[in-house]
C-alpha cells in the first residue's frame, strides 16, 4: 500500500499544526522544514500525544525521564522558532492505538489551535524500514491524527463534549505524512539544517551518542540526490494530501 501522488502544497497556509507521538520525532523528520514555514511566516504549534517514558539510552531513573524530555522538546522548538508545544496526558509511551480517546484528544488540540496544515506521522507500515517510520506509536499516532482530521475535528456531532469545552469544529485543509512510503514533496532544507541540527541535539538523552550532524547531513543528502536537487543541497520529504 502507498499513498497517492501529493497534491501542490497550499500557498497560503497561515498555521500549522505537527502532531507526533514522541519528544523527537517532529525534530528527526521535519525540522528543517518547519524552520523554514517560520521563517515564510506561519504560525506552527507542537501537538505531542507522550512525553517519551519509554525513550532514551543511558542509565537515568525511568522517573525522570518525562520531564527531562518534555524541556528537550520545548528547547528544541525554540530553535526553529515554534513556541507553543503541548503534550497529551493519559497515553503511555509504547502502548498507543488510534483508539477513540486519541482521537478525540486529538481533534480537541486541532479545534484549539485551527491549524490549515496538519503535519503527523505516516500511518502506513514500511516493511523495508521496521525502524522509527514503522514504530507502533508512530504508526498509530498517524493513523489517530488522520481520523481526527477527517471526521472528527470538522464533525459537530463527533465528541459533542467539547461543544461544552467552547471547541467548536474546525475543518483543515491539508494534512503532510512524513516517513511514510515513497514521499514525493521534496522540501529543500538547505539554509535552515544548522537549526535542524540544534534541534535534534536538544534531545540529548536520544541523541548524546550519536553524530547528529554527520546523520543528518547523510540522510538529507540522500533524499536530495534522489529527488535530483543540485550537488550539496539537503532536503527532506513528505506527502501531501488536500482533505477540504
Amino acid at each position: 500500500m502507498s499513498f497517492p501522488a501529493s497534491a501542490p502544497a497550499l500557498p497560503d497556509v497561515r498555521r500549522a499544526l505537527a502532531v507526533f507521538a514522541h519528544p523527537d520525532d517532529v525534530d528527526f523528520g521535519c525540522a528543517g522544514t518547519i524552520a523554514g514555514w517560520v521563517d515564510e511566516g506561519i504560525e506552527v504549534a507542537y501537538l505531542i500525544v507522550t512525553r517519551g517514558g519509554a525513550g532514551g539510552f543511558d542509565d537515568s531513573p525511568r522517573e525522570e525521564m518525562p520531564a527531562r524530555r518534555d524541556a528537550e522538546q520545548r528547547a528544541a522548538a525554540a530553535v526553529v522558532g515554534v513556541h507553543r508545544v503541548e503534550f497529551l496526558d493519559g497515553h503511555p509511551d509504547g502502548t498507543l492505538v488510534p483508539s477513540r480517546e486519541l482521537r478525540r484528544d486529538i481533534a480537541a488540540g486541532i479545534r484549539r489551535f485551527r491549524p490549515d496544515r496538519v503535519l503527523t506521522s505516516s500511518p502506513l507500515r514500511r516493511w523495508d524500514l521496521l525502524t522509527g517510520p514503522s514504530h507502533p506509536d508512530h504508526l498509530a499516532v498517524g493513523e489517530a491524527a488522520t481520523c481526527a482530521v477527517y471526521p472528527d475535528s470538522r464533525n459537530r456531532f463527533a465528541f459533542p463534549e467539547l461543544l461544552t469545552e467552547g471547541l467548536e469544529p474546525w475543518v483543515v485543509r491539508e494534512i503532510w505524512y512524513a516517513g511514510g512510503p515513497g514521499p514525493d514533496h521534496v522540501v529543500d532544507v538547505t539554509d535552515q539544517v544548522d537549526r535542524k541540527i540544534a534541534a535534534m541535539r536538544a534531545h540529548h538523552s536520544q541523541t548524546a551518542h550519536m553524530d547528529v550532524a554527520a546523520w543528518v547531513h547523510d540522510l538529507l543528502g540522500t533524499i536530495a540526490d534522489d529527488a535530483g536537487l543540485p550537488a550539496g543541497r539537503l532536503a527532506e520529504a513528505f506527502t501531501v494530501l488536500r482533505t477540504e
